[in-house]
């Protein structure tokens, strides 16, 4: 432990003091730095354990402002906590936090330290939505989908790649992964040990879709709740919108009034282009590097489906091609309006305008 303070504190914390303090959050430990009224109080290593942080605060709770740590693995239990407990805790999405240019040494103790500076000196950080118990639970589930999915592919891509490997011919159907082109891998004449990797790899396949079966069961379930059953529908009444795409943004998307403006929704999703602007010249980069990767994904998806099903979706598209003069740029352009739809039909709880 430590203790760092500029003078000897005989008198308690009291209401017109200004407490601010920085965590660094891991599975075993958490660091607090705490600073009063601008001047480094105390830098504490305590267990991982809410109850320890409620109790090592008590002292500063007249004067606590803020309270301030990083998103990680460990989650919002702390956050969700300190908040019954009536702590004002924010959670900082760690692309957010200044970052010192060159900056060498890193420590837990730094870390918390430069968190409690952050939290007392910029006003302007902005903090992320702390979901509800249930609200992470559910995205932890969509999550675990998108998951599946991509061992699915792996499983595929596994066994084309035996087949090239050894200059197999693969069966008709393969594309789709139809139940013929299965069937006949699986009576297939190979060599003992061929016979035995191929088997083992239609095995993983044949799990993962087992996987991605009962997922989906569970989100469906989810998805026919009351609380969940409006929503969707509204969702779904968007053209190329599907149970799993509604399901991955009323996930993803938990409390959709958090967001100010459509410019934050896209930059959350990752659908906002890098943009550079000097004078009069503006220019559009690539998308920033951040975001929900599966629904980014998900939403291109839908907005083909969306050009397709909708002439309202076509007009977009032909707009933006003609403007960007790439077809793949001017679909991620119709992904972002589609997501902002959603986003603004959520939040007013309307269906989708057909005409416009």
């Amino acid at each position: 432990m430590e203790k760092r303070s500029t003078k000897n504190r005989k008198v308690g914390i009291g209401k017109k003091d200004l407490v601010y303090v920085g965590l660094d959050v891991h599975k075993r430990s958490i660091y607090a730095a705490v600073r009063v009224n601008g001047v480094e109080e105390a830098t504490r290593s305590l267990p991982a354990k809410a109850e320890a942080v409620v109790k090592f605060l008590k002292r500063y709770r007249p004067g606590l402002r803020r309270v301030v740590y990083e998103a990680g693995p460990t989650g919002y239990g702390l956050a969700r906590h300190l908040k019954t407990e009536g702590i004002p805790v924010e959670v900082l999405a760690p692309g957010n936090i200044p970052r010192v240019p060159g900056a060498k040494a890193k420590s837990d103790r730094l870390d918390c330290r430069k968190l409690a500076e952050e939290a007392e000196n910029n006003r302007r950080l902005k903090p992320v939505a702390i979901p509800t118990q249930e609200e992470e639970a559910q995205r932890q589930l969509i999550r675990l989908r998108n998951q599946v999915v991509e061992q699915k592919r792996r499983a595929k891509q596994r066994i084309k790649s035996l087949f090239l490997q050894y200059g197999l011919t693969e069966p008709e159907g393969l594309e789709s992964w139809s139940l013929g082109a299965l069937a006949w891998m699986r009576s297939l004449k190979l060599s003992l040990e061929l016979r035995f990797v191929l088997d083992s790899l239609l095995g993983d396949l044949a799990h993962w879709e087992g996987q991605l079966k009962r997922v989906n069961g569970r989100l469906r379930e989810i998805m026919k709740s009351k609380e969940h059953q409006k929503q969707v529908r509204i969702l779904r009444s968007h053209p190329g919108v599907g149970e799993v795409t509604a399901s991955q943004v009323l996930m993803e998307l938990y409390q959709p009034r958090r967001f100010e403006n459509a410019k934050q929704v896209a930059s959350y999703v990752g659908l906002a282009p890098r943009v550079r602007q000097s004078g009069e010249t503006r220019k559009e980069g690539p998308l920033q590097k951040a975001g929900k990767e599966a629904l980014r994904a998900t939403l291109v998806e839908s907005a083909w489906a969306w050009v397709r099903r909708d002439p309202k979706g076509a007009r977009i598209f032909r707009r933006l091609a003609r403007n960007t003069g790439n077809g793949n740029k001017a679909i991620v352009g119709v992904a972002r309006r589609m997501l902002v739809h959603l986003w603004t039909m959520l939040v007013k709880n309307q269906m989708y305008e057909t005409t416009a």
